[in-house]
C-alpha cells in the first residue's frame, strides 16, 4: 500500500502497512537460524544482503542483528514466534514498526536517484538485486536494498520521513539523471 507517490525520473512511493522487527542474537547459531525460518519462512541472510520469501524480507543489519519486514498485521505473531523459538538463548526481539518509514524507488533512473544522495557505489555490477546497505541519505541514516535492477526499498526513521520524501522527490528525482548507469 502506498501513502504517497511521485513520478519523476523515478517513481517514489512511501509504503505503508508494513511491520518491522529488529532481532538481535548470534546470527551464525543454528538454533537462531532455525527460529528465524520457523517464525518468518525466510532464512537469515548473509552479510550485506536480504533474503525474501513468503511476502517477507529479512535484512542483514549487523553481525548480530537482522530486520524482518512483513505485513503490519503479521508483526505481533512473528514477534511472539521469535521470542518462543529463541527462548533460553541470548536474544532481543523488538517491534520497530512505528519507528520506521519505508520508501520504494523504482524505474530506469532509480539508481541515479539514490546515487545523488547516498555514498554507495550503485553500479549494476557492484550493487545487485538482493544486496543491502546501511548508509546515509543526504543528512540522515537509512538502509536500502535492491529488489531488482530497477527497484529499491529504503528504510529511514519515521521522525525524518518528510525530509526523506523531500530529498527523494525534490532534490533527486526532479533534477537531470546522474547518467552513470546508462548503457
Amino acid at each position: 500500500m502506498s501513502e504517497r507517490d511521485f513520478d519523476g525520473l523515478a517513481r517514489i512511493e512511501q509504503v505503508t502497512g508494513l511491520g518491522m522487527i529488529s532481532v538481535r542474537g548470534t546470527l551464525t547459531d543454528a538454533g537462531f537460524q532455525a527460529a528465524v525460518v520457523a517464525a518468518t519462512g525466510v532464512s537469515v541472510p548473509d552479510r550485506g544482503t536480504v533474503s525474501t520469501g513468503a511476502g517477507r524480507t529479512v535484512a542483514w543489519m549487523s553481525s548480530d542483528e537482522i530486520l524482518v519486514v512483513c505485513a503490519e498485521a503479521d508483526a505481533k505473531g512473528i514477534v511472539d514466534a521469535l521470542n518462543a523459538g529463541l527462548a533460553g538463548t541470548h536474544h532481543m526481539v523488538t517491534d520497530v514498526s512505528d519507528a520506521r518509514a519505508v520508501f520504494r524507488i523504482s524505474g530506469g533512473a532509480a539508481r541515479d536517484v539514490l546515487a545523488k544522495v547516498c555514498p554507495v557505489d550503485l553500479r549494476p555490477n557492484m550493487f545487485k538485486a538482493g544486496q543491502f546497505r546501511r548508509t546515509r541519505m543526504a543528512q540522515v541514516a537509512c538502509a536500502f536494498w535492491a529488489e531488482d535492477e530497477t527497484a529499491f526499498s529504503l528504510i529511514g526513521f519515521r521522525s525524518v520521513q518528510d525530509y526523506i520524501w523531500d530529498v527523494l522527490t525534490t532534490v533527486a528525482s526532479r533534477d537531470a539523471p546522474v547518467d552513470h548507469f546508462a548503457s
